[in-house]
């Protein structure tokens, strides 16, 4: 099989996954089992070179970046194997069990989905305007397809792969959140997602920080991707040690 190809921000390993592509920039030096952030999503032009800035930052606090391309699968089933078979990847070559996630824009329903399913292997949670309610987007029309049902079979049982329905479980493991969102945002709107997960796991019990940012919407502006309160808590959390 042909090597996979992918164009990454900065100097990396492709590879494939179960027929994926998958990548991993590595620092010089590592501790062991090795930090990693688990990046999503992985399509063509993601990650980009605007997150360049953020996986220095990580690098240099000896964490790698990882992630793999499962297509628009929208927190499907079917992408949740994949990750499953990425994370299993990643242990074989002395990486950590417990990555910080790490979810911008629809990256959030793959790691929000594969996290409620398996809490003890998240250390932290961290979104830049992430989707986590799929009814807001893309919306359960275009949704369905990617889980094998209609609109109809899937707005019935949207509690079971809707990401602000599923907290509970990392609720009860304390996994901490952060997310930075803009009050104007009308592709992933604030309102629908980040504080609709904040509310719902607070009242939970879960730890988690909500920082809005007032007049941004879903942008390349650079103060996301710059956010130092957003890099220190990813590097806490992947290398945090329970």
């Amino acid at each position: 099989m042909a090597t996979p190809e992918k164009q990454l921000p900065l100097p990396g390993t492709v590879f494939g996954v179960a027929g994926h592509t998958a990548f991993l920039i590595a620092p010089v030096r590592a501790t062991r089992p090795r930090p990693w952030v688990w990046y999503a999503p992985v399509l063509p032009g993601t990650p980009g070179p605007e997150e360049g800035w953020m996986f220095e930052q990580f690098l240099a606090a000896g964490i790698a970046i990882a992630g793999i391309d499962v297509g628009e699968s929208y927190g499907s089933p079917r992408g949740r194997r994949l990750f499953s078979a990425l994370h299993a990847a990643l242990i074989r070559r002395g990486y950590s069990k417990r990555p910080c996630l790490l979810a911008r824009s629809r990256g959030g329903l793959m790691h929000y989905n594969w996290a409620a399913e398996h809490p003890t292997l998240v250390a932290g949670i961290a979104g830049i305007y992430p989707v986590c309610n799929l009814s807001s987007y893309p919306g359960l029309k275009t949704a369905c397809g990617a889980y094998g049902l209609s609109e109809t079979q899937l707005a019935a049982r949207l509690a079971e792969h809707n990401p602000v329905d599923r907290l509970a479980p990392l609720a009860r493991a304390k996994v901490p959140l952060f997310h930075t969102h803009g009050d104007e945002d009308t592709v992933v709107p604030f309102e629908a997602n980040s504080a609709l997960v904040a509310r719902r796991y607070r009242k939970l019990g879960g730890p988690m920080t909500l920082r809005v940012l007032e007049g941004q919407g879903h942008n390349w502006w650079p103060g996301w991707f710059q956010c130092q309160e957003l890099v220190d808590f990813v590097i806490a959390r992947a290398c945090h040690r329970p």
